[in-house]
């Protein structure tokens, strides 16, 4: 081969390598972009993924949030409900509380009719009385009536509370009370009673000018053991010593509607209403009495306007005293003897011996 031929082929060699090299790299270009834009499409499609999900991320907690401010709403009208809740059952619990009854207690009690029965011809200080039996459960929340009143001075006379007892009588609704029951031939009553209503057992009896008797009764009749008080209000007469007595009471047994038996009689003496006259008032006298009349031996004391004491006897029989010397020439009667100095005694008028005893419950 000559010379010039042989380089024109290797030219030509060489173009074809050329060729070939340069379609080659050409392809390589391709694969290689085709690459890169499938990455870049990756990249985006992870970067929406991305992009997508903290977006659903915020979503959620916005929407958690919101649950959250919405429960905390929730409770917190719940506790102020709650509240008022509280303060309206508080409000009916104390008006409950004023009007003495439960906010539980919805149901309506039973009415209890008031009874009204005679006793079998009770004494009183001057007519035959009847005996109003009270109820007490009829009270009815209503204040200053008599079952009001019965109710409330019950326990104290029960526990024979003197003190108390006094304070009670002397208020201006037991006064009005017992004033209310002059002439009527009644007398209020709270305690046991037999099946036709009438007191017996155990009771409380408020009768007309302040008088009071708690204690066994008999089928109406005061009968057994009990005490019976009369107080002296706004009073200044006779009965009373021209106000020298405060009070008159008799503590002991009963029957037939009388003191009969061993008992006490006593008064309260206003010592600052004596004079200076050395004049004595009689205190207390215990001993037996019959149908309210001074029987057998009895025991007294005195006190003067200075509070001395004295002791005395004396001895009767169905209201008339034995006299410890007869004075009957000049009308009068001893029939108190000093217990330490048998010279000493007391006096009555003569026409004033007979029926001595509890003269206020005397018929």
């Amino acid at each position: 081969m000559k010379l010039d031929d042989f380089e024109k082929e290797r030219e030509q060699d060489e173009k074809q390598e050329s060729g070939g090299s340069v379609l080659q790299s050409a392809v390589t270009t391709k694969v290689l972009l085709g690459i890169i834009a499938l990455l870049l499409i990756c990249i985006v499609i992870l970067l929406g993924a991305i992009f997508l999900r903290g977006k659903r991320d915020d979503t959620a907690k916005e929407d958690l949030q919101q649950t959250i401010t919405d429960y905390a709403k929730e409770q917190q009208e719940l506790e102020q409900q709650t509240i008022r809740d509280s303060d309206v059952l508080d409000k009916q619990e104390e008006d409950a509380a004023k009007k003495g009854e439960s906010v539980q207690a919805t149901l309506p009690k039973e009415p209890v009719e008031e009874t009204v029965e005679e006793a079998e011809e009770p004494v009183s200080e001057t007519e035959e009385m009847k005996a109003v039996v009270v109820d007490i459960e009829d009270e009815d929340d209503e204040a200053y009536t008599k079952e009001f009143i019965l109710k409330e001075a019950y326990p104290h006379f029960e526990a024979n509370n003197q003190d108390a007892i006094w304070d009670l009588a002397h208020l201006k609704r037991y006064v009005k009370l017992s004033r209310g029951l002059l002439g009527t031939g009644e007398y209020y009553y709270q305690g046991d009673v037999d099946s036709e209503g009438k007191p017996h057992g155990t009771g409380l009896a408020i009768y007309e000018k302040n008088s009071y008797y708690f204690g066994e009764w008999s089928h109406g009749k005061r009968s057994g053991k009990g005490t019976w008080f009369r107080f002296y209000i706004g009073q200044k007469n006779k009965q009373n010593a021209m106000g020298a007595y405060a009070s008159h009471s008799y503590s002991g047994e009963w029957a037939n509607d009388l003191p009969n038996g061993k008992g006490a009689e006593h008064y309260e003496v206003d010592v600052s209403m004596l004079q200076k006259s050395g004049k004595l008032m009689i205190q207390n006298v215990v001993g037996n009495f019959t149908d309210g009349l001074y029987d057998g031996t009895l025991f007294a004391n005195t006190v003067d306007y200075i509070g001395r004491i004295q002791e005395w006897d004396g001895i009767a029989k169905n209201g008339i005293f034995t006299l410890w010397r007869d004075m009957s020439a000049i009308g009068e009667c001893s029939v108190w003897r000093n217990k330490d100095n048998h010279e000493w005694y007391l006096d009555i008028d003569k026409s004033e011996n007979k029926n001595q005893g509890l003269r206020e419950l005397l018929k």
